[in-house]
């Protein structure tokens, strides 16, 4: 099939072929058609020069919030994908069992990009995170809803691929660690990973390490003292080499406080990389 686009000059990296060098990228009706050095230029053909870009395949993001409308802390997934080049994003927990049907069916179905979630153990996801108002939906309890997770992860398995919870001063307040055991029941119920949120203590790092199963992934884990993985002398925690040891992942979740050059330069320096970056 004669290639109808080409980009040519740009850094081909496609680490499931082990690829990383110039090479063109040939596309035909909106698909790859074929990679290699000088391809074939058909007489309609349009080529695009880009040289000193990166070319990939979509990137996936592990922590994204994008039940866009339904939460004010969401972006729309499509918008974000065209200025990432991110085509598969992973909601954390922006909805929970009480509203995770209308994200499926609003969102979830409808994006061009593809959107897998970490469904919240909370009824109602992450609801109250604005500027000007926040609040920890793990504070209460009552709105832990290990039930309806299972149910909702059952009817869903098309799109959910793990539970999420949010613990730490500002997301659980005075429930502390609580709501990690609830979710861990409602994922080991399930049968599926957990992602587990950290901000600062209490729960210590060290507590919500303990309680996490290989699989199970804590993000925010660059985050900035207190509650770093790196202690103050820059050495890694023994929790932390321990997690990684059984197979806890670290997932970086950037946002907008919850990470420290201070605390990556202390983990690169000691050759601890994330396993993933988002």
């Amino acid at each position: 099939m004669p290639h109808d686009l080409i980009l040519t000059g740009g850094r081909v990296i496609d680490p499931s072929q082990s690829l990383d060098s110039l090479v063109d990228v040939g596309f035909a009706e909106g698909k790859v058609s074929g990679i290699g050095p000088n391809l074939k230029r058909g007489s309609n053909a349009r080529v695009k020069d880009v040289s000193g870009f990166i070319v990939t395949p979509g990137l996936i993001d592990l922590h994204t919030h994008v039940y866009w409308g339904g939460t004010s802390l969401s972006v729309d997934p499509d918008f974000y994908a065209k200025k990432s080049g991110v085509t598969t994003s992973v909601d954390t927990g922006s909805a929970g069992p009480g509203n995770f049907p209308g994200f499926a069916k609003h969102v979830i179905e409808t994006a061009r990009s593809r959107v897998f979630a970490y469904l919240h153990v909370s009824h109602a996801g992450i609801y109250g995170f604005s500027r000007d108002v926040h609040v920890g939906e793990s504070e209460d309890m009552r709105l832990m809803d290990p039930r309806g997770a299972v149910k909702i992860a059952a009817e869903y398995p098309q799109h959910v691929i793990g539970i999420k919870v949010r613990v730490g001063r500002h997301a659980s307040g005075d429930q502390g660690i609580a709501p990690l055991d609830v979710a861990l029941q409602a994922a080991e119920e399930a049968g599926i990973p957990l992602m587990a949120h950290i901000d600062e203590p209490p729960p210590t790092y060290e507590d919500v390490l303990a309680k996490l199963r290989p699989g199970d992934v804590l993000t925010h884990a660059f985050r900035p003292f207190p509650n770093a993985p790196a202690t103050a002398q820059g050495t890694v925690k023994p929790a932390v080499l321990a997690a990684r040891k059984r197979g806890v992942l670290f997932d970086i979740g950037h946002g907008m406080g919850s990470f420290a050059f201070k605390t990556a330069r202390a983990m690169l320096a000691n050759g601890f990389l994330p396993d993933t970056i988002s």
